[in-house]
């Protein structure tokens, strides 16, 4: 198995896992909670500001495996409120063209940092 850790100077540095794999053609994105990479804080503003930086954070380990968010083929949402959804789908809908991904989104009681979204991700490396 050709499996390589994807390390970067993401907002998680130094925990016990690494952003991101890439094994043969695959490249799996651990759940990103929306951290700010400069300041190592959750984002000011308001939900969709959060989900944004979720899915810039992955599409920053996504380039280290030289590919982007086109290449995505599986996600999945963990949200601390399931009242927040209809906003989730707005705002992930922007990220994505024709064909979105296959995604999974569930309700969870509590995330890292106290984040209410955290999104990971699994990409086809072409």
């Amino acid at each position: 198995m050709n499996k390589k850790a994807l390390q970067s100077s993401s907002p998680v540095s130094g925990a016990p896992y690494s952003p991101g794999i890439q094994c043969g053609n695959l490249c799996f994105v651990s759940g990103q909670v929306p951290l700010d990479p400069d300041t190592r804080q959750i984002v000011e503003g308001d939900f969709d500001a959060r989900v944004r930086q979720c899915i810039r954070n992955i599409e920053s380990v996504l380039k280290l495996a030289n590919i982007g968010l086109e290449q995505v083929v599986k996600t999945t949402v963990f949200l601390t409120d399931m009242e927040d959804f209809g906003r989730l789908n707005k705002v992930y809908g922007e990220y994505w063209g024709e064909i979105k991904p296959a995604r999974s989104c569930v309700q969870v009681a509590r995330l890292p940092l106290e984040a209410d979204v955290e999104i990971e991700a699994i990409a086809v490396i072409p």
